[in-house]
C-alpha cells in the first residue's frame, strides 16, 4: 500500500499492484474519494489503463512479449495465422486447431459486394487508409444486430471476421485508389499469400504466383507488427469499446488514430528522410543538423517512446531487408545502402548513444516494402492488415473482463472562470477566425444550395 501526503495535510492510501512482470502500478481508482484531487499525465506516459494478459514489452532490456512468447521467435517459428490464434486464445494451436482456425478464417475472407459498391463511390486517386476507414466503420451496418458484445462466442466471431476480411479490406483499397479491378482471395492460399494475390495480380493472367519468399518476408513484418500494447491505436480501440460500440467501428477509429505520421506513418516518414539526405556524403551534415535544436530536421526511425535499449523487432527487420533486396536484385538499392551508413555513423556518435537513440523497426521496413512494390500509400495499410488482430484481441479481452467502465478520462481546466454573457453590441472583435478561412474559395459543393448562393 501506498501512502500520499498533500501540503496541506490530506492524506491518501492507495493499493500497490504486481504484475507477473514490469514495474509495481499505484491503483489511484479512490484517490478522488479520499482527497478530492485527480492526477495529471499528458499522454498517459505513467498510467496503467487496463490489465491485460497479451502483450508484454520491457523498454529497458528491449523485450516484446506475445503472451510470454518472444516477438523474435514467433517470427521464426510461426506464421501469421498461428500468432493470430495465439493472440486472440491465449495459446498455440495444435495441428487440428490450427485448420480449424485457418478454415474459418478463409470461409469468411470475401467480402459483401454491396460493399464493393461503396468502394467505388470513393474518387480515384484517394487515399487508401481514407478509404480502409471508411470501408471498415461500414462494416458495421452489415453486422451490427448479429453483434451482441456481451455475448462471448458472437465476440469470437466478430474477431474471425475482422481477422478474415481485413487482406480483402486492404488490397481493395488500393486497387481502388489506382483504379484496378477488384480481384477476390482464393481457398488454395493462405492469409499471406491471399493478400498479396488480391492486391498484385493481373485478373486477366492465369498464372499469376505469388512469390514465396516475399509471402515468408511478409509474414514476419505481419508478426513483428500484430499487437504493440496500449499504444495509441490499441487505446483507442479500447476507449471506443467501452461504451459497447460495434467492433468494426471501434477497428475504424484504431484505423484513422494508426493514420497519424507520429503512430502509423514513421516508415514512409523515414524514406522521406532517406531522399532528402540523397547521398553518402552527406550524412554527415544531417547528423549535425540533427544534434542542433534549432534546425527542425530530425532523425526519422531513431529512438522509441518505450525501448530505451534496442527494438527487437529490428534486427530481424533488417536481416528481412537484406533477404529481400537479395532476391529482388536491388541490394545496391541507394536508399538502403544510404539507411546502413546513417545507422552505422548515429551508432558511433556519442550524442545518440548517451540518449539511447537508436533504428526500431520503421526504419528498415519502408525499404522492404518498396522493394516488394508495395506503393507508400499502402505502407499504413500494410501496418493496419498487421494490426488488426491486436486489435480485436485487445477488444475482446476488455469485453470479456466483468468489471466494465466506459473511458471517461479528467482534465484539469484552465479556462475562464463564471462569467455573464455580454449582448452581441457589447462584445469587442477579436479577429480570431483566421483569414485564410474567411478568405478561402469554396468548394464547388457548397456554393449553392436550393439555388441560392
Amino acid at each position: 500500500e501506498a501512502e500520499l501526503r498533500l501540503p496541506d495535510g490530506r492524506e491518501a492510501r492507495l493499493p500497490v499492484l504486481k504484475g507477473t512482470e514490469g514495474a509495481e502500478v499505484i491503483d489511484i481508482g479512490t484517490l478522488f474519494a479520499q482527497t478530492k484531487t485527480f492526477t495529471l499525465d499528458p499522454g498517459f506516459t505513467a498510467t496503467s489503463s487496463c490489465i491485460s494478459r497479451i502483450t508484454y514489452i520491457d523498454g529497458e532490456a528491449g523485450e516484446l512479449w506475445y503472451r510470454g512468447y518472444r516477438v523474435q521467435e514467433l517470427a521464426s517459428e510461426c506464421n501469421f495465422i498461428e500468432v493470430c490464434y495465439l493472440l486472440l486464445y491465449g495459446e498455440l494451436p495444435d495441428s487440428d486447431e490450427l485448420i480449424s482456425f485457418e478454415k474459418a478464417v478463409k470461409e469468411e475472407m470475401c467480402i459483401h459486394e454491396k460493399l464493393i459498391d461503396f468502394y467505388r463511390s470513393f474518387q480515384q486517386g484517394a487515399h487508401p487508409m481514407a478509404i480502409m476507414c471508411g470501408v471498415v466503420g461500414a462494416l458495421s451496418a452489415f453486422f451490427h444486430e448479429d453483434v451482441d458484445v456481451a455475448n462471448c462466442a458472437q465476440r469470437e466471431a466478430a474477431a474471425i471476421k475482422i481477422v478474415a476480411k481485413f487482406p480483402m479490406i486492404a488490397a481493395v483499397a488500393y486497387r481502388t485508389a489506382y483504379g484496378l479491378p477488384v480481384v477476390l482471395p482464393k481457398k488454395r492460399l493462405g492469409y499471406v499469400e491471399n493478400f498479396l494475390y488480391m492486391m498484385f495480380s493481373d485478373p486477366m493472367t492465369d498464372d499469376f504466383e505469388v512469390d514465396p519468399v516475399i509471402v515468408d518476408a511478409l509474414e514476419k513484418i505481419f508478426i513483428l507488427h500484430a499487437d504493440h500494447e496500449q499504444n495509441a491505436s490499441t487505446s483507442t480501440v479500447r476507449i471506443a469499446g467501452s461504451s459497447f460500440a460495434n467492433p468494426f467501428a471501434c477497428i475504424a477509429a484504431g484505423i484513422a488514430s494508426l493514420w497519424g505520421p507520429m503512430h502509423g506513418g514513421a516508415n514512409e516518414a523515414v524514406l522521406k528522410m532517406l531522399e532528402e539526405i540523397k547521398t553518402v556524403d552527406r550524412i554527415d551534415e544531417y547528423i549535425e543538423k540533427a544534434k542542433d535544436p534549432k534546425d527542425p530536421f530530425r532523425l526519422m526511425g531513431f529512438g522509441h517512446r518505450v525501448y530505451k535499449n534496442h527494438d527487437p523487432r529490428n534486427v530481424l527487420m533488417q536481416e528481412i531487408a537484406h533477404k529481400i533486396l537479395d532476391h529482388t536484385n536491388s541490394h545496391q538499392n541507394e536508399l538502403f545502402q544510404l539507411a546502413m551508413a546513417l545507422e552505422k555513423k548515429a551508432l558511433e556518435d556519442e550524442y545518440f548513444l548517451k540518449r539511447k537513440l537508436f533504428p526500431n523497426v520503421d526504419f528498415y521496413s519502408g525499404v522492404v516494402l518498396e522493394a516488394i512494390g508495395v506503393p507508400r500509400s499502402m505502407f499504413t495499410v500494410i501496418f493496419a492488415l498487421s494490426r488488426c488482430i491486436g486489435w480485436i484481441s485487445q477488444w475482446h479481452e476488455m469485453m470479456s473482463d466483468p468489471v466494465k467502465k466506459i473511458g471517461r478520462p479528467r482534465q484539469l481546466y484552465v479556462g475562464e472562470s463564471l462569467r455573464e454573457v455580454p449582448g452581441i453590441n457589447q462584445r469587442e472583435n477579436q479577429k480570431r477566425i483566421a483569414k485564410e478561412i474567411i478568405n478561402s474559395p469554396k468548394k464547388v459543393w457548397s456554393v449553392r444550395r436550393n439555388g441560392k448562393a
